[in-house]
């Protein structure tokens, strides 16, 4: 995978950027001026996304996108990270804090679930049959519905079309974006395996987020046994792109303590 670490190479801690259905490291560039001062950061591209190109195989799962990632870590010699996920993101930093959670000294989950929100099944499927039926222009240009606000779309519209150009010019195998897709409707966690996550754990979600629930962000404070919930009234699914100064002076304040105070304090 195309992995790119920045900000202060030799900083202590370590904090990964782990994006959602898109995969790409540019989702997260608004982060980077609140981040980059301060900790070393690991971007990275997700297989078969961007600049990471792959044939994704049938049967594709949260658990393998784990799994890479734990190999690009060790390439890049990170023991140990905080790890910042959204929505699909998320699904990796928890299944990672399952499998091996010396690694994770905390988690930022960005409008993720544990389960699939009938809400939110409807949407990807309305997502599958543009992309079978219509073609990737219009899976692009019905993206940003799911991911801002109207208002946010209003006031970008110049900037939107700029970067749906873009994303149409790097639209990955459609093949893999189904398997993408599959993998992130097919992802689930019992309320035994949460109970057993003891990385201390930020949920941010949108009350206006037409994609997923705020609600699923609160069943996770329920279960996860070191969570808290911040709540964002305005924003929608990608806050972190129209909320980004909202959403760095949580994350500044999440990884400070967490920086700060011992490796894995309550």
């Amino acid at each position: 995978m195309h992995v790119e670490v920045v900000g202060q190479l030799n900083a202590e801690h370590t904090v990964v950027l782990s994006s959602g259905l898109g995969g790409s490291a540019r989702f997260w560039q608004p982060q980077l001026a609140a981040l980059t001062p301060h900790y070393r950061v690991v971007l990275y591209d997700q297989l078969g996304t961007g600049r990471s190109p792959a044939d994704l195989p049938a049967g594709y799962r949260i658990a393998d996108m784990a799994q890479e990632l734990f190999e690009a870590l060790d390439a890049v010699g990170v023991d140990d990270c905080h790890l910042i996920g959204h929505a699909l993101g998320g699904h990796i930093g928890l299944t990672m804090a399952l499998q091996q959670p010396q690694r994770l000294r905390s988690l930022v989950i960005i409008n993720g679930w544990h389960q699939l929100s009938p809400h939110t099944q409807r949407c990807f499927s309305v997502r599958r049959q543009l992309l079978d039926h219509i073609g990737p222009a219009a899976y692009v240009e019905a993206q940003a519905l799911f991911l801002y606000p109207p208002t946010w779309i209003h006031q970008h519209a110049a900037e939107l079309a700029g970067e749906d150009q873009q994303v149409l010019s790097h639209f990955p195998p459609p093949d893999n974006l189904r398997r993408r897709l599959e993998a992130v409707q097919g992802f689930a966690m019992s309320d035994a395996e949460l109970a057993q996550i003891e990385a201390p754990t930020l949920l941010i979600a949108n009350r206006d987020d037409l994609l997923v629930p705020w609600t699923c962000s609160q069943q996770l404070e329920q279960r996860l046994p070191r969570a808290r919930l911040a709540m964002l009234e305005f924003g929608g699914h990608a806050s972190s792109v129209t909320q980004a100064e909202q959403t760095n002076t949580l994350l500044v304040e999440h990884l400070t303590r967490f920086s700060v105070l011992p490796f894995n304090v309550t």
